[in-house]
């Protein structure tokens, strides 16, 4: 189905592989270790493989991550993730962001409330948005403590909705992945894929999505002002 813009009062965005550019940061890391082992390979041949691996881990990373999620294991892995890879560091770590995001949040701001929905941990996700200055665009960030299920399941697109006081009918979830697809179906939100980040065009077509992006930014051309900003 089209995507039907007349009825977007409300967006929600993903934040890796949508508005932080994740895939290459993680690439640029595991190209660097593969450098230890495979310093036979040309540097060009070590990147191919490590962006290979990289995306190859998207489907099988999201399953692991959807089980957790089932099982109630997921807040008590965070945790766990966090106290090994510590807090500070991972609060001073430095972030890549997707060319041209500020200038979408600009403009959108303006004229629709702004949600994060991000399967990514509270810590993280604010060290990203006050390394780029991003906080004041959003009325609510939604992360994977804020709600008992994350995506693929609806809880935090309705959680966002709920905060923005919209119908989450009217919301518009803007992600790179299958379970930010399937997240704003199940929750009846209309759904834009992102090819900036960790998904293929093929996997975000067969998981419902209204409309595919080459990255969000795209954004600006396509959606009028609203007129009834909550």
């Amino acid at each position: 189905m089209p995507l039907d813009i007349s009825r977007i009062r409300a967006i929600c965005f993903d934040l890796d592989g949508t508005l932080s550019d994740t895939d290459d940061e993680w690439v640029q890391g595991l190209e660097s270790a593969l450098k230890s082992y495979f310093f036979f390979l040309p540097a060009h041949q070590r990147h191919r493989l490590a962006r290979w691996l990289v995306m190859s881990s998207e489907t099988p990373g999201n399953w692991f991550f959807t089980l957790l999620d089932r099982s109630g294991l997921d807040h008590p892995f965070q945790k766990l993730s966090q106290r090994l890879r510590g807090k500070k560091r991972l609060a001073r770590r430095k972030f890549q962001m997707i060319p041209g995001i500020p200038i979408l949040l600009h403009a959108l701001n303006h004229h629709y409330p702004l949600a994060i929905v991000s399967a990514r941990d509270e810590t993280t996700t604010q060290a990203f948005l006050e390394q780029y200055h991003l906080c004041h665009f959003f009325r609510v960030v939604v992360t994977a403590q804020t709600t008992p299920h994350m995506k693929p399941f609806p809880d935090p697109i309705l959680w966002a909705a709920a905060a923005m006081g919209v119908d989450p009918h009217t919301c518009l979830m803007v992600g790179d992945t299958t379970p930010d697809i399937h997240a704003a179906k199940a929750a009846g939100a209309q759904a834009v894929g992102v090819l900036c980040g960790f998904g293929t065009e093929r996997e975000l077509r067969r998981a419902g999505a209204d409309l595919i992006l080459p990255s969000p930014v795209h954004l600006i051309h396509l959606l009028p002002p609203s007129r009834d900003l909550p």
